[in-house]
């Protein structure tokens, strides 16, 4: 019995059973998954062709369409029946790994070795793993939409997990706008009034999108991402979206796409705040890098590293995942993989077990963006 599987054996699944997602038999996964869970880990992205996406996905340098047509989001982590994440078949999965061994599923590491990868993290209430991880090209507006907290998911039906997300623009046209959150004293019944036209703009608070901001979103959050964005989103594993409206537009069928009038206006939330943007104000940790937080949810949190020097950090016993927002680096782990590229587009989570890991910026410096459970 190797290290990896030991670790497994102790850890233990998570609590929860998960279907959907194809996932390999124990004993395959056991001759063909990681001997040791030592290593950072890369997954395949998933394109996902949308009626207001485009091509300025390839703005972010490590990201390539090699699929035709408007691209509107490329999955980068996630773990859903629909869409199942599979690490890079080109990518060393760990020391001692057979030579043309199968790639695994997020499905796979989160089931057989679900503290492991998590650590006290926990999954989600379906047992997979609790992010869903983006990048998407708005060319044209998204529609007027609200996704639900977890209670109101919960009560409404359908999927059970809410929908908080957090979005950085990545890059942003002259004049973009994303409108986030009702402005103080919008009502239900003004809501439902204006939802069938432009006027619903209205009622929103209105952002100018420049790169670098940070738009924390809420389930219950009425918001819109205007034309001519690039962000990179992080949210909860939901994919439960109620729209208001849609600018007029059809789907690719030719019929208009499906409005949730009723299910949006039980989801939003009146009275709430304004949530500016946040944007990125570095302290020096004294380690190499400076620390700004971004981020932080009952789901997730988020922070921004700017590199100066080789850093040093600790998954203090819970995954993490890096994805560069500016510059390039190394990400290396002690007595394991080392050279791994850090560059915008690519998306690395980084196993609990793993402990110390060291990110080294490039001439030109590395901002970094980290997510993980708990800051």
């Amino acid at each position: 019995m190797n290290r990896f599987q030991r670790t497994c054996q102790q850890a233990g699944p998570p609590a929860l059973a998960v279907d959907g997602c194809a996932v390999a038999s124990a004993s395959r996964l056991r001759s063909s998954l990681l001997p040791e869970l030592d290593v950072p880990l890369r997954f395949d992205r998933i394109l996902l062709p949308k009626v207001w996406g485009g091509r300025e996905l390839e703005r972010v340098p490590g990201i390539r369409l090699e699929a035709p047509g408007p691209i509107g989001e490329s999955w980068e982590l996630v773990d859903r029946a629909e869409h199942c994440s599979q690490v890079s078949a080109g990518q060393a999965h760990s020391k001692g790994a057979p030579a043309g061994a199968s790639p695994s599923t997020l499905r796979d590491l989160v089931r057989d070795c679900g503290r492991a990868l998590l650590g006290k993290a926990p999954a989600d209430r379906h047992g997979r793993f609790p992010l869903l991880i983006k990048h998407l090209d708005a060319r044209k507006p998204l529609s007027v939409q609200v996704h639900p907290d977890d209670a109101t998911a919960a009560r409404l039906g359908g999927d059970s997990e809410g929908k908080c997300e957090a979005a950085i623009v990545l890059a942003a046209d002259p004049g973009a706008v994303i409108w986030a959150g009702l402005k103080p004293g919008v009502t239900p019944a003004e809501l439902r009034e204006a939802a069938a036209g432009p006027g619903v703009l209205d009622l929103l608070q209105r952002w100018d999108a420049r790169p670098g901001q940070c738009f924390l979103i809420p389930g219950g959050t009425v918001h819109a991402h205007g034309a001519g964005v690039v962000l990179l989103e992080v949210q909860q594993n939901s994919d439960t979206t109620y729209r208001l409206w849609d600018f007029g537009r059809v789907g690719d069928d030719g019929r208009p796409r499906p409005i949730h009038l009723e299910q949006a206006l039980a989801a939003a939330e009146y009275g709430a705040p304004p949530r500016p943007p946040v944007e990125a104000r570095h302290e020096d940790s004294g380690r190499g890098y400076g620390r700004a937080p971004l981020a932080r949810t009952s789901s997730f949190a988020m922070n921004s590293l700017a590199f100066h020097a080789r850093g040093r950090l600790s998954t203090n016993g819970q995954y993490q995942i890096y994805s560069a927002l500016r510059g390039s680096g190394e990400l290396a782990v002690r007595g394991g993989a080392s050279g791994l590229v850090l560059r915008p587009g690519d998306v690395w989570l980084v196993p609990a077990s793993i402990d110390y890991h060291y990110i080294e910026p490039a001439a030109g410096g590395l901002e970094l963006l980290q997510i993980l459970y708990r800051a």
